[in-house]
């Protein structure tokens, strides 16, 4: 089985409380760093890049 090569989010901050993502073929796969190994969620690249310009869209809003 083909491990992730994980990154770790740039606005993660000390502790475990980071997001890590990793791209592989198709899929974009999200994790926490408390569990890496654990839950798991897996999307497409297009709906990841809807979600990520939403993200930043409503931070220039709030």
């Amino acid at each position: 089985m083909h491990q992730h090569s994980w990154q770790r989010s740039s606005y993660c901050g000390q502790g475990e409380s980071c997001l890590y993502v990793a791209a592989r073929n198709s899929t974009v796969s999200l994790t926490e760093s408390s569990d890496p190994t654990g839950a798991i969620l897996r999307t497409t690249p297009a709906t990841w890049a809807a979600l990520v310009r939403t993200l930043k869209e409503n931070r220039a809003y709030g």
